[in-house]
C-alpha cells in the first residue's frame, strides 16, 4: 500500500469563517454519527479490523478515536466557555489510547452511541455561542497554533471526513 495518510488533505486553519460556514459546521457536525453508523454498522469483525494501509489503525480503531476525539473537542468548547483561565488545550496521546484493550477489541456499537450522545450536546453547544465565545482562543501544543471556537468546529468536521476517507480506503481493500 502506498503512504495513505490524508484522504482529503491536511486540515488547513482559516483567518476566519463567515456565518454560513459555521453554519454548515454545525450542520454537518450533525450528521457524522449517523454517516459513521451507516458506514461501519453492519461491518463483520474481519472488516473491523481492515487497516487502510500498512501499521494504520484498525477500522475498529478508528471508530473508537473517533468518539473519543469528538468528545474532547466538546470537552474542550465547554472548558473554553466556562473556564476564563483555559487558555492550553487539553491532549490525550491517541496512539496510547489506540491500542487500549477497549480500542482494539470493543464493538464499535458503543462508541457509536457515545458519537450520537456527544454530538447531540455538542450541537446545543455550539448553536448557543455568541461572537465573542468563537473567538475564545486556546493554545494546541502539539501543532503550535492558536484555535478560537470557530477553528475548533471547522477541524471537528475536517476530523470526521479525514477518518471516513480513512474507513473507506480500508473497505475498498476487502
Amino acid at each position: 500500500m502506498t503512504d495513505r495518510k490524508f484522504p482529503i488533505g491536511p486540515f488547513i486553519k482559516q483567518e476566519n469563517y463567515s456565518e454560513e460556514q459555521l453554519h454548515s459546521f454545525i450542520r454537518i457536525i450533525e450528521t457524522i454519527p449517523s454517516q459513521y453508523r451507516a458506514l461501519v454498522e453492519k461491518l463483520s469483525e474481519h472488516e473491523l479490523e481492515k487497516r487502510y494501509r500498512e501499521d494504520s489503525w484498525t477500522i475498529r480503531q478508528i471508530v473508537h478515536h473517533v468518539a473519543d476525539i469528538h468528545y474532547l473537542y466538546y470537552l474542550r468548547m465547554k472548558k473554553a466557555i466556562s473556564e476564563p483561565d483555559y487558555k492550553e488545550m487539553t491532549l490525550i496521546d491517541m496512539n496510547a489510547w489506540s491500542v487500549m484493550p477497549d480500542s482494539l477489541s470493543g464493538p464499535v456499537s458503543g462508541s457509536l452511541l457515545a458519537l450520537e450522545g456527544i454530538h447531540q450536546r455538542y450541537i446545543l453547544l455550539a448553536k448557543s455561542l455568541t461572537e465573542e465565545q468563537l473567538n475564545i482562543s486556546y493554545f494546541h501544543p502539539a501543532r503550535q497554533l492558536w484555535f478560537s471556537q470557530k477553528d475548533a468546529l471547522a477541524i471537528a468536521v475536517w476530523h470526521a471526513n479525514h477518518h471516513m476517507g480513512h474507513i473507506k480506503w480500508a473497505l475498498e481493500e476487502i
